[in-house]
């Protein structure tokens, strides 16, 4: 017997209650010769099982991967999914049943989420995933995750059980898993990425499975060595041009030759809500934190400590698992890492960041005597 609770929970295209009505995701622009490539590889039925989008953030590997699944869910595919048949629109808004969209997710925000209950944990990363796709159905242009989210072992057992039901609509199911370094959200913390090793190894035969990442190398090289590696570039700045100037309305030619300078070849940099305020990036504010960490304090703006700064934090840590995995002292740096999250959670607070920024410097250089 399916149990169909476990499929995802899908909207309806309109609600006379609430006038809801998804909208399609953006169009995908650019990546020309890796669509070519994975077009040709399923016409030919060659397509890998197990995939690994790999590019910089906001370049378009979560959006990327739902092409593919349109282009293998599609009626009447070619080189490019047709757009109009019924399971092309339902991927498009996001409401396709054999489709998987799996992100990260802060569990520790939902009632209930410190207990050990198994399923009670699946079932709140579910509503927890439910509601984060319905936010972007309304939304499509969708800011980059909180720092504090991850893939939870509840995620990769949910996507299990999903991976076992039989495609409610079509003959395969796509499993899209974005961001995947944040299925090891910490030094140590191994066990959802563990979790996912055998799905990676001998996945169903009906399914894909479709992990993104910016950093492939913060992944367990067991996970690497169960994928096929796609490689994607950033977009010419041609490409950026034509999405700020067709999907976003951006007519301003100051504004529109900034902003695409900013996002150097990323299209989802042009709309991230987080872009700190002094056009700098969260790598070279951590840079700055890391050369002046007091001067940096007194730079920030007291009570915004959303945005550029938590960026700061996030690249921070990134910088921080980089060294880990370079050779650094491990206990250390796990140490250093958990004071840059306790600030990323003080952060979500709007605490002063002068203030934060300052004791995190203090806790850091007592650390590290």
């Amino acid at each position: 017997m399916v149990d169909k609770d476990l499929r995802p929970k899908v909207a309806p295209r309109t609600d006379p209650h609430t006038r809801f009505c998804p909208m399609p995701l953006p169009p995908l622009i650019g990546h020309e010769g890796v669509r070519t490539r994975l077009a040709g590889a399923h016409a030919s039925g060659k397509l890998p099982q197990a995939l690994l989008l790999a590019g910089p953030r906001g370049v378009g590997k979560q959006r990327l991967a739902l092409w593919l699944a349109q282009l293998i869910h599609c009626e009447t595919p070619r080189q490019e999914p047709c757009g109009q048949c019924r399971p092309c629109r339902m991927v498009l808004t996001l409401q396709h049943p054999d489709v998987h969209w799996f992100v990260p997710v802060e569990l520790s925000k939902r009632a209930g989420s410190g207990g050990s209950d198994v399923e009670k944990q699946i079932e709140l990363v579910a509503e927890a995933l439910a509601e984060e796709m319905n936010a972007r159905r309304e939304h499509p242009l969708y800011a980059p995750v909180v720092g504090l989210a991850s893939h939870p072992v509840a995620s990769v057992r949910l996507l299990l059980k999903r991976l076992a039901l039989t495609p409610a609509m079509g003959k395969r199911k796509v499993f899209v898993v974005g961001d995947a370094e944040r299925l090891i959200p910490q030094i140590g913390t191994e066990v959802a990425a563990n979790a996912l090793l055998k799905a990676l190894e001998e996945p169903p035969a009906d399914s894909v499975i479709i992990l993104t990442a910016a950093d492939p190398n913060a992944l367990l090289p067991t996970v690497l060595s169960r994928v096929v590696l796609v490689r994607v570039a950033r977009n010419a700045d041609s490409a950026v041009t034509a999405f700020a100037q067709q999907t976003m309305g951006i007519s301003n030619k100051a504004e529109l030759a900034q902003r695409v300078t900013t996002a150097e070849g990323c299209i989802g940099k042009l709309f991230a809500t987080s872009v700190p305020r002094s056009g700098q990036s969260g790598d070279e504010q951590a840079a700055r934190f890391v050369d002046a960490p007091l001067l940096f304090a007194l730079g920030q703006v007291p009570f915004q400590a959303r945005g550029g700064f938590t960026d700061m934090l996030d690249s921070l840590a990134d910088r921080m698992r980089s060294e880990a995995k370079r050779g650094g002292d491990t206990g250390k740096l796990v140490e250093a890492i958990a004071m840059v999250m306790d600030a990323r959670d003080l952060a979500q607070g709007n605490v002063n960041p002068q203030l934060l920024a300052a004791v995190l410097a203090e806790d850091l250089q007592a650390s590290r005597a």
